[in-house]
């Protein structure tokens, strides 16, 4: 069986791994950083970010990154903002036809290109798919039941990967909403900001789950008129992404939206960590108003993080809004 190429050597990439070479699989692994694919190797572990978790012998970490040409499939399990970039430098290495799927969340900066079209774009000759849904790295690398959603362009190619990926307890459904499963994966972040701010300045369960409701509805309002499925909107990668994402102190987001919300600036609140809401707020919330949707808690976000409000006006401009029926 061919092997299976990840890029990206991080805790997503790393629980990938491990889940997908417990169940048989040969794994190539490749991080851009030489010494720390070099100690993945020798370590077997990741103590990082997965203390604990021992990497299985069928995989094979390196910062070559060759073997991703001997791969029938590729994960990119990199930040999206850095996706162009890095498939620039390894895509040309991928065999065409080769499906090269993006388990990043969020839309690109500056162009607003959305991940599969920086897929086309760096690698015009392998079909882009995405893996999205609610789903935290330690959980699955420590073989915790987890259950996420794979888009491809056709519904057959979606579901012969799935079937490829799946195992007894990293279960995927398949579609073909390659749109929806994006929509959602890049929407959640920027709202997770939103209801970790709510948690940070302690306004109380009530004004939380007011907010995640709303929250969905604007991630359906304007995955509908972009053309997603409502549907899928309302799967695994939409509403239930939203649910992980907006509630657990294990997602960086809401983590960063709790801290924005206990009085730390931005770069205090993030420490270093990878928060992909900050990129895209400002991205979707243009993309709303070039389509004519209404997206207040996503407007709310982008207006703080670019110091346009605080947060405290925020919030009585989300409370003080004209009434309406409910969508």
């Amino acid at each position: 069986m061919a092997s299976i190429g990840i890029i990206g050597a991080g805790a997503w990439g790393t629980a990938l791994a491990v889940t997908l070479a417990r169940n048989g699989q040969s794994v190539s692994l490749w991080s851009r950083f030489e010494g720390w694919a070099d100690r993945l190797q020798v370590e077997r572990e990741n103590k990082r970010s997965l203390p604990g978790v021992t990497l299985p012998a069928g995989i094979t970490v390196s910062a070559v990154p060759d073997a991703l040409g001997r791969c029938d499939l590729v994960l990119a399990v990199v930040p999206a903002q850095a996706l162009r970039e890095t498939l620039l430098a390894v895509g040309p290495l991928i065999r065409a036809g080769t499906p090269i799927v993006v388990c990043a969340k969020g839309i690109e900066r500056g162009t607003g290109a959305s991940m599969r079209d920086v897929v086309r774009s760096c690698c015009p000759e392998c079909p882009p798919a995405a893996l999205s849904g609610p789903s935290f790295a330690a959980d699955v690398a420590k073989g915790l039941p987890t259950a996420v959603t794979l888009a491809a362009e056709t519904l057959d190619g979606a579901g012969r990967m799935a079937r490829r990926l799946a195992t007894p307890t990293f279960r995927l459904y398949h579609t073909d909403d390659l749109l929806g499963v994006e929509i959602g994966g890049a929407a959640k972040n920027v709202l997770a900001i939103a209801c970790g701010i709510a948690q940070g300045r302690a306004l109380g369960a009530s004004a939380s789950a007011a907010l995640m409701a709303r929250a969905f509805s604007e991630l359906l309002r304007f995955g509908r008129a972009s053309g997603a499925r409502a549907e899928t909107l309302m799967g695994l990668s939409g509403l239930g992404d939203l649910v992980l994402t907006c509630g657990s102190p294990q997602s960086r987001n809401f983590a960063f939206g709790v801290a924005l919300g206990q009085g730390l600036d931005a770069s205090a609140a993030s420490r270093d960590k990878l928060v992909e809401g900050i990129a895209t707020a400002p991205v979707l919330h243009a993309a709303a108003r070039k389509i004519g949707v209404e997206m207040p808690i996503v407007e709310s976000v982008d207006a703080i993080l670019a110091k346009r409000l605080t947060i405290a006006d925020a919030i009585e401009a989300l409370l003080t809004r004209p009434p309406r029926a409910e969508d």
